[in-house]
């Protein structure tokens, strides 16, 4: 990685900073789009939260993804970066009238609805508006994760989406809406994923609701979001920079059991963007401690807060030395 940074450029700019290889972050954009349009049918809904600097959406903008937000503030970020509203959904526990008002406004494609209290602010924001607003149910599958348990989200212990037990009840609630339309469900099982294996699980669980749905009320859905969780490599960010697409969406293509006609949507994040990007800091001090020595760097963890959070591992690369430092 050493060879991509122009390192005499950063000698006058203060530390800490980001850099972020556009070549690079391109080129994966490009390379997922190109593995996912494999696939009739496929879509990618960049996840806002994973990075929202306006150059890399103008980046997403450009290559034509659309956007998977969190927030009111996400769902701004992202038209104001010129990706369509009819491209953006907006997914997330604790939707405010506000954002919700602002996304209807906006006239986004589509709400991932997580909870009752939820649906019946979407009807009424809605109806004052007179709008119809399109809604897809996220769906709580119960499917773990091999991936650090802060980050996993589809366990019936989590936060978010419904549980199946009470989706018939939601369901029949939304029918009774003028104001909403059910047009897809909604997963997303956890983040970092690097195990195809959880994949293919949630692909029997959502086959297994369909069949449900299909056969126990005359349903077919025309959307599925399998949301994103595809991980990265930061053990070995040079050798790995781009994920491996391929296997990803052909995952989804061969246990998926689409039924005729229905699209698929994506949210993927960490692994379109975390490769482009490298937080550069200077060493200030070497501390000399009684079993160790320390580096004391000028980034802290307001600059990169994830070790400190859940122990996650981020790979060092001295940029001016090609000597290894004993620490």
């Amino acid at each position: 990685m050493k060879t991509q940074f122009p390192i005499a450029a950063f000698q006058n700019i203060e530390t800490p900073f980001y850099y972020y290889d556009m070549d690079l972050l391109r080129e994966t954009l490009a390379t997922a789009l190109r593995e996912a349009a494999k696939y009739e049918g496929f879509h990618i809904h960049y996840a806002v939260k994973a990075n929202f600097n306006p150059m890399l959406l103008a980046a997403v903008k450009e290559q034509g993804m659309g956007a998977d937000c969190v927030s009111g503030g996400e769902v701004k970020a992202a038209i104001n970066a010129g990706i369509p509203a009819e491209k953006v959904v907006f997914a997330g526990v604790g939707k405010t009238d506000r954002e919700i008002a602002y996304a209807l406004d906006a006239g986004i494609f589509c709400f991932n609805i997580e909870s009752m209290p939820e649906v019946e602010a979407i009807e009424r924001l809605a109806a004052e508006r007179n709008v119809s607003a399109q809604v897809a149910i996220r769906v709580n599958p119960n499917v773990g994760a091999h991936t650090h348990a802060n980050i996993t989200t589809g366990l019936a212990e989590n936060k978010f989406g419904v549980n199946y037990e009470q989706l018939d009840e939601v369901i029949d609630f939304i029918e009774t809406c003028p104001h909403l339309k059910l047009i897809g469900l909604h997963f997303h099982i956890g983040s970092q994923i690097l195990v195809m294996d959880d994949f293919i699980a949630l692909c029997g669980r959502i086959n297994e609701l369909q069949t449900l749905l299909r056969e126990g009320r005359g349903l077919v859905l025309p959307h599925i979001n399998v949301g994103g969780g595809l991980g990265i490599r930061y053990d070995e960010p040079d050798e790995f920079d781009v994920p491996d697409f391929a296997l990803y969406f052909a995952t989804y293509a061969k246990h998926l059991l689409l039924q005729k006609g229905q699209q698929l949507h994506f949210e993927l994040g960490r692994s379109l963007v975390a490769q482009c990007g490298t937080l550069i800091t200077k060493v200030t001090y070497v501390k000399h401690g009684s079993c160790k020595r320390f580096a004391i760097v000028d980034a802290g963890m307001n600059d990169l807060v994830r070790p400190a959070m859940y122990g996650a591992y981020h790979k060092i690369e001295n940029l001016t030395s090609d000597k290894e430092c004993e620490l």
